[in-house]
């Protein structure tokens, strides 16, 4: 276990690093103010209207980096300082999250698959783990075939949750490509207000990509406790 505990300390270590960098960014690029003028609401309802998508909302939301697409209800929902606020930050936030909308309008495979996946993963995230490890201490402690099985089927259910963090990959890098195209096509920014834009975006992308990597680092662990034990 205390593989594992490292294992768990480096990913967070790793995590805090680029979600602290991140915040950086948003912070330094919401000082960039917009020449246009615009907020982040107007930012989104003109980019949704330039895809002719009708029927979703755009709303404001408690909270910061709150900011998400909901397709059950077809809303873009912004935090609040991204919905009023006029900068580069709220820009391409607001921008990304419509990104998701175009790509539920357009059927984009990735966000099919990964909204089919969501029932399953809120199930199997939260009790993968406890499965594997009930397992390896049931067979420790028993010397049966059956803890084994048990660890197994946690590590199944680790594995849909693992697949979903990088299904999401390609799901956040096309919404920001999205964006960042109808931004600079639309001449929606300055040089100076996409370059922050593109370089918020960036960095939000990677944290992401950190926890995919965290949830790969973490199923190869368990995967060799279970299996390595097994052949000892």
């Amino acid at each position: 276990m205390l593989g594992y505990y490292i294992l768990l300390g480096i990913i967070a270590l790793v995590s805090w690093a680029v979600s602290a960098k991140l915040q950086s960014k948003f912070e330094y690029y919401s000082k960039v103010h917009l020449r246009n003028g615009m907020s982040g609401a107007e930012i989104a309802e003109k980019m949704l209207a330039d895809h002719g998508i009708t029927g979703v909302r755009v709303i404001s939301t408690a909270g910061r980096l709150t900011d998400h697409y909901n397709p059950s209800d077809k809303t873009v929902n912004l935090s609040e300082a991204v919905y009023n606020e006029r900068n580069a930050a709220a820009a391409a936030v607001a921008a990304h999250e419509v990104g998701h909308a175009v790509q539920h309008a357009q059927a984009y495979q990735w966000l099919t698959m990964r909204s089919k996946m969501v029932p399953m993963v809120n199930v199997a995230a939260p009790i993968s783990q406890w499965l594997i490890i009930g397992g390896l201490i049931l067979g420790a402690a028993a010397g049966v075939g059956a803890g084994f099985y048990v660890a197994v089927a946690g590590l199944a259910l680790m594995t849909i949750a693992t697949i979903f963090s990088l299904i999401t990959l390609p799901v956040e890098y096309d919404a920001s490509n999205r964006a960042l195209a109808w931004l600079k096509n639309k001449n929606m920014l300055s040089q100076q207000e996409y370059a922050g834009a593109e370089d918020s975006l960036k960095w939000a992308a990677r944290t992401y990509l950190v926890a995919a990597l965290g949830a790969i680092a973490s199923l190869l662990y368990w995967a060799m406790q279970v299996f390595g034990g097994r052949r000892n």
